[in-house]
């Protein structure tokens, strides 16, 4: 049996979106999906051709089935993914604008808000050779904290390669400060780290790339995105620098997820560091380019890896 190239483990959540792209107040039908980080990223590599399991807990509820139906349709292994009757699915409403969609979260005391060290030595025991996390998980209670901490301990031992998208959500943080602290002492954990610019900045104080490298320097891979501009990576073998690509915004929520699919695939098929932000870059594009959180293309999925692997570094 082939062994899994990636899991992904945290919270999935049914969502209601306008269908046609207006506001919540003025819309006049709607679509219920399914959107959560960790989801986005395993449906993300599925598209291109990766083997991904998403480990989570839903609720024995409606919402829980659909959520597993709308994963596993993405190509996705839900099969670790488990069924809790004593809670229910989490859900949201997201109203677009392509400046930034509002999100209103009804996810308090959730399944997901249960994951523990169990699920997590679930996942390993699917024996993958990465495991993707991120820094949603562990705002969302004591425990989903300490499993996402645990994975992190624990994968080096098992020669599991991990990543931590910092993804910091303020409204799901009571404290600022904790948030900061938590997210770094986690993020200093992994293999490869993403984080975005803005977030750095607020959550650290940090304007630049090289001062986010200065902050985070255990990482063995520290990629920051600075929004439409580039994004740059940063390994023991230097400094790489890739512009990102111009795109009309639709909806830009999902793409950051996007990106770390593609990255992370490249870096699956051992593509060079160049490549894997050009994917990255590609598969976010067609992220923001659609009103869905997970990334859908148009193109064959194979001709975006292939354009990926002409990349070249725009910088050193």
């Amino acid at each position: 049996m082939r062994r899994l190239d990636a899991a992904c483990l945290g919270e999935s959540m049914a969502q209601l979106v306008p269908a046609d792209g207006r506001s919540l107040r003025s819309a006049g039908s709607f679509a219920l999906t399914t959107a959560g980080a960790e989801s986005n990223v395993a449906q993300g590599l599925a598209l291109l051709g990766s083997t991904v399991a998403w480990v989570s807990l839903v609720g024995d509820d409606a919402l829980g089935a659909r959520v597993l139906d709308d994963v596993a349709a993405a190509g996705v292994d839900v099969s670790l993914t488990l069924r809790r009757d004593r809670n229910r699915t989490g859900f949201f409403l997201k109203d677009p604008a392509a400046d930034g969609s509002r999100i209103t979260y009804y996810r308090d005391g959730s399944a997901a808000s249960h994951l523990s060290r169990a699920d997590v030595d679930r996942a390993f025991a699917a024996r993958p050779r990465h495991l993707h996390l991120s820094g949603v998980t562990p705002a969302l209670s004591v425990s989903c904290a300490d499993a996402v901490g645990h994975a992190l301990a624990v994968a080096p031992e098992l020669g599991v390669s991990t990543s931590f998208d910092v993804n910091h959500r303020p409204v799901l943080w009571a404290d600022p400060r904790e948030a900061a602290l938590t997210l770094r002492g986690l993020a200093r954990q992994a293999d490869v780290v993403f984080v975005g610019l803005d977030e750095a900045t607020a959550l650290w104080g940090t304007t630049t790339p090289d001062q986010v490298r200065d902050l985070l320097p255990e990482p063995q891979t520290l990629v920051v995105k600075d929004g439409a501009v580039d994004a740059t990576t940063f390994t023991a073998d230097g400094r790489f620098t890739e512009p990102a690509l111009p795109v009309q915004v639709v909806e830009p929520v999902g793409a950051g997820d996007a990106f770390a699919a593609g990255w992370l695939h490249a870096m699956l098929i051992d593509l060079p560091h160049p490549a894997r932000l050009r994917l990255g870059h590609l598969m976010a594009e067609a992220a923001l380019t659609s009103l869905s959180d997970h990334v859908t293309t148009t193109r064959p999925p194979a001709d975006l890896v292939r354009e990926a692997a002409r990349a070249t570094a725009a910088g050193s």
